[in-house]
């Protein structure tokens, strides 16, 4: 298993067009703000259960400070306009021993492209090469394009935490 920190694939999205899926770097702040910018307020409450459009510094560099073992996060760059774009990024955070939480993004513009598939496809691969033995996801009921997804890679209903959410798991062993 390569280095998470300095993980790079390129992928092709279900219409062709080439992406690069790779470690979040702390430079990248400015572009994924762009990017939360082009992300409508429905997505965004789909993503933080909440109204969401602005970041305190705490947030910001929570979000962004990535260790790569107990927080491990991913960027799809895009090329749009003649210029490389974030249009979607995933994590995992480690909850306990063995075990990690999961969420996602991915701009309007280019959602129901497989942005997820792919996130989901490599961060499970990160997470299997890190020893880890469960992912777990909070998905708000409405949001049928990110159930889809995670159902489609094997995840199932847990006990809810919270009755607001879906509670998803995936065992990985």
């Amino acid at each position: 298993m390569s280095d998470p920190a300095n993980y790079a694939k390129q992928e092709l999205l279900r219409d062709g067009t080439p992406v690069d899926i790779r470690s979040l770097r702390p430079a990248d702040e400015g572009d994924m703000l762009a990017a939360l910018e082009r992300t409508s307020s429905q997505s965004l409450q789909r993503r933080f259960f909440a109204m969401k459009r602005h970041f305190s510094d705490k947030e910001r560099a929570y979000f962004m400070n990535v260790d790569f073992k107990s927080h491990v996060a991913l960027v799809v760059v895009a090329e749009d306009a003649g210029r490389q774009i974030i249009v979607g990024g995933g994590r995992y955070v480690v909850v306990e021993p063995g075990q990690a939480e999961m969420a996602f993004v991915v701009i309007d513009a280019w959602q129901g492209r497989g942005i997820g598939s792919l996130l989901m496809r490599h961060l499970i691969e990160i997470a299997r090469g890190a020893g880890l033995h469960e992912l777990t996801a909070e998905v708000l009921p409405e949001n049928a394009s990110m159930l889809s997804v995670f159902g489609k890679f094997g995840f199932k209903p847990a006990a809810r935490r919270d009755p607001q959410t879906v509670h998803l798991a995936l065992k990985l062993d």
